[in-house]
């Protein structure tokens, strides 16, 4: 059997009718009664997302936000009989390390729009033009246009592969890695799938803990790590309720997701509200309200709300596998390359439990800024990636 190894110019082109039947279904929502208390903490209030919908009905501009995108040179190419959709964007510098960028969920290549423009041309943005990056930013598989979900499903470990082989048919000999959230996990794992070419993985968005591992201990700790643990606890108490569905019944969910804008808005602007810095009161305070529902609107195109439930459902049961197949004391007892992590505002984070050895090289962290650094903070973000990586290329 012949494995198609092409790599293919994509542009993102929605059909005109997909536009129309978006905008009548958000006219025609059936809204919930709005219940006595209409704050955040039932979740989303309908008096927020009903203006919310209205505006990416009447106000936002998809094809605005379309034509941005198609700025940026994509492509696509099939591994391991997942097809896999990423954006390319090489630096004008000859020097550039190329570095590939992964999101987590509920975000996607569009997370980093702001961010990459910071990487490849520095010097544009007040930085030095020796820290130049190429960038690559895959759609996780599952995710935008990396849709439908492939036989193999998602795990942590199997999407690393696919990015070593990715980045090894762009031709790329030394390559550095960054992602968030589920991304961090790809990230992280990429020095072990391909330690000869990776210069050094950079994470971002990562917790104090696995959801399903239980409450953390706070003895010991410092005052500012205890806060994180209280934090991340009281997140378990009243803040995974999604994580649970998507990793248990996603296909339950799929429906709901796939067949309401509404339903799919909502389930992504919950997290941007609880999940962005807690300074800002709504989430279009913490990032850009166009990139946010042009974030949304991938998702609902591309109708990976459905499947990138079911990506967390396979992520989950692949990574409870591999727990209980090994004893690791953090992301600093793995041999190989460089690992830099920062953390941002309110996320929890704790370097004595990630790093109990003290062997990570680079930890850094932010009172600015959250779950979403690529769009609440660029600047940071950017500006950690170069500090991190300068002394590698």
């Amino acid at each position: 059997m012949t494995t198609n190894t092409d790599i293919r110019p994509f542009r993102i082109e929605i059909p005109q009718a997909e536009l129309d039947d978006l905008k009548s279904r958000l006219a025609a929502a059936r809204w919930p009664a709005t219940p006595a208390v209409d704050d955040w903490s039932r979740g989303v209030p309908v008096s927020y997302l009903k203006e919310l919908a209205g505006y990416w009905a009447d106000g936002y501009d998809w094809r605005a936000a379309e034509a941005a995108l198609n700025e940026i040179p994509q492509f696509t190419t099939e591994i391991n009989g997942q097809r896999i959709h990423f954006f390319h964007q090489r630096s004008a510098s000859p020097d550039a390390l190329p570095l590939i960028l992964t999101h987590g969920w509920p975000g996607s290549p569009v997370e980093f729009q702001q961010v990459i423009g910071r990487l490849t041309d520095p010097a544009a943005y007040g930085g030095d033009p020796a820290d130049a990056f190429h960038v690559v930013v895959p759609s996780l598989p599952g995710y935008g246009f990396s849709t439908p979900l492939g036989p193999g499903g998602f795990n942590l470990f199997g999407t690393a592969q696919m990015w070593a082989e990715l980045m090894s048919r762009l031709g790329y000999e030394r390559y550095a890695a960054h992602g968030t959230d589920a991304g961090s996990g790809v990230a992280g794992m990429l020095p072990m799938v391909d330690p000869a070419h990776v210069v050094g993985a950079h994470l971002a968005g990562v917790s104090a803990g696995a959801p399903f591992g239980g409450p953390l201990s706070a003895e010991g700790l410092s005052e500012s790590d205890r806060a994180r643990v209280e934090r991340f606890n009281k997140s378990l108490d009243d803040g995974f309720g999604y994580f649970v569905l998507q990793s248990t019944r996603p296909q339950t969910l799929a429906y709901s997701l796939n067949d309401s804008p509404i339903g799919q808005l909502a389930w992504i602007v919950e997290k941007f509200a609880e999940w962005t810095d807690p300074i800002h009161k709504l989430p279009e305070e913490a990032v850009d309200r166009d990139q946010l529902l042009t974030n949304v609107s991938l998702y609902w195109f591309t109708g990976s709300g459905a499947s990138s439930a079911h990506a967390v459902y396979d992520g989950v049961q692949a990574w409870k596998a591999m727990l209980a197949h090994q004893d690791s004391g953090g992301w600093g007892d793995v041999q190989g390359p460089p690992t830099g992590v920062a953390v941002f505002g309110a996320e929890t984070a704790i370097k004595s439990l990630a790093d109990p050895a003290g062997k990570i090289e680079h930890w850094k962290e932010y009172e600015r800024g959250g779950h979403f650094a690529a769009m609440e903070v660029p600047d940071l973000l950017a500006g950690d990636l170069r500090t991190f990586f300068r002394p590698l290329r």
